[in-house]
């Protein structure tokens, strides 16, 4: 198979791929790294170029043990199946699949592996892939640095023909590419996981963020920030702009934001500088943290990339499953945990024990036991501990 130039019509004369064509399907082969679904518009190329009914890439195979697979697939318009068929081959045939464990990174086809005859009398073909009309596979099993292990498989009908050695060349060349993107898109996926991890906890422990690109114009809210900045008290959106009720705090937090994306462009002049947010007289004043987001040295001409985050504290918000977390962590009853959280609030011990409903007595019974399992003897000592323990890891 040759690579050339387009002829007149645009097109590679018969059997050849013109360069256009080539860029074309590498530029879907990595550009599928983001897709959802990945890669579908690339195989769906792929499947064109070589004439066939059915590609397939299997980015986790079905398991015995009962682990959900994830394919990719194209399909000619004409040859699409019924989807207990898919299924049908998840909860039992792909037992039955000898054209397995190929050798890495190889194009090969399945006539070429266990010869016509063998092929032909095997199970799979015979119970599976007859009855939908397919004959002849080719495939190939990639196996990326990271460990990421795929298949991908090419179907043609039996009114078809077996693979050329073009064809096998076309494949061989897309290979390469292929792995690189399949990494590529493993690593994005590693890093998605990591923040919706670090976001999730972040959200959990009731802390607001709010990203801002390098003109101060908000990117992003969680939810955290969303619930203080709709009380409409201390802080509020303004021109897609964050802005404080206050006007004199107004001004501090714009002098900050701007000293922020100063340090985006020069990191040894980021900053990290906290600030009072007041709001009504009922309420205690919010937390403010400015924080740049230096610009790395390999960071492209995003005009939308976060330049500055700001970090929102109201500590009357306490962590989300937070009551839960602290009966766990010291093994304290229902009652002492709804004491401690109680005192963790900023009540004494006889108020807590009139918004809990007992008497002081048991309070104090309670509060000598939970001195126990926690091993502090001062009540100061024992909020200290409750606060700082109550990080939301569930």
């Amino acid at each position: 198979m040759e690579i050339t130039r387009s002829t007149g019509e645009g097109r590679s004369a018969q059997g050849e791929t013109s360069i256009a064509e080539f860029s074309e399907l590498l530029s879907c082969v990595y550009q599928g790294a983001l897709e959802t679904p990945p890669w579908a518009h690339g195989l769906e190329l792929i499947r064109t170029k070589l004439q066939a009914v059915w590609v397939t890439l299997i980015l986790r195979a079905p398991a015995r043990d009962g682990r959900a697979p994830l394919l990719v697939h194209a399909c000619e318009a004409s040859h699409v199946v019924p989807g207990d068929w898919e299924a049908s081959y998840n909860q039992h045939y792909f037992l039955l699949d000898p054209f397995v464990g190929l050798p890495a990174d190889r194009v090969v086809t399945v006539d070429e592996v266990f010869g016509e005859t063998g092929w032909l009398s095997s199970e799979l073909y015979k119970q599976f892939l007859k009855p939908q009309g397919i004959r002849y596979i080719l495939g190939a099993d990639l196996r990326t640095p990271s460990g990421v292990e795929c298949r991908f498989r090419v179907c043609r009908t039996s009114a078809s023909t077996e693979y050329c050695a073009s064809d096998k060349a076309i494949c061989g060349l897309v290979l390469p590419h292929l792995k690189q993107a399949i990494e590529l898109h493993s690593r994005l996926d590693v890093v998605g996981v990591e923040r919706e991890v670090y976001a999730n906890t972040v959200n959990r422990m009731q802390i607001g963020m709010i990203t801002l690109d390098e003109n101060g114009a908000i990117i992003d809210i969680n939810s955290s920030a969303g619930e203080i900045i709709d009380q409409a008290n201390g802080l509020c959106i303004v021109c897609d702009r964050i802005a404080a009720s206050d006007a004199q705090e107004n001004r501090r937090l714009k002098q900050l934001v701007r000293r922020a994306i100063a340090g985006y462009y020069e990191p040894a002049s980021a900053i990290a500088e906290a600030m009072p947010i007041s709001r009504g007289a009922s309420a205690s004043r919010l937390g403010l943290l400015v924080r740049t987001i230096p610009l790395s040295d390999w960071s492209g001409d995003n005009k939308r990339r976060p330049a500055v985050a700001l970090f929102l504290r109201d500590p009357d918000r306490k962590p989300q499953g937070a009551l839960a977390i602290i009966r766990k962590l010291f093994d304290l009853t229902p009652a002492e945990a709804s004491l401690a959280f109680l005192l963790t609030n900023g009540l004494s011990l006889d108020e807590a024990a009139n918004d809990a409903g007992i008497s002081k007595n048991t309070a104090r019974a309670h509060l000598r036991s939970i001195f126990s399992k926690t091993g502090v003897t001062r009540q100061a000592t024992l909020v200290r501990l409750l606060l700082g323990s109550m990080v939301p890891i569930g």
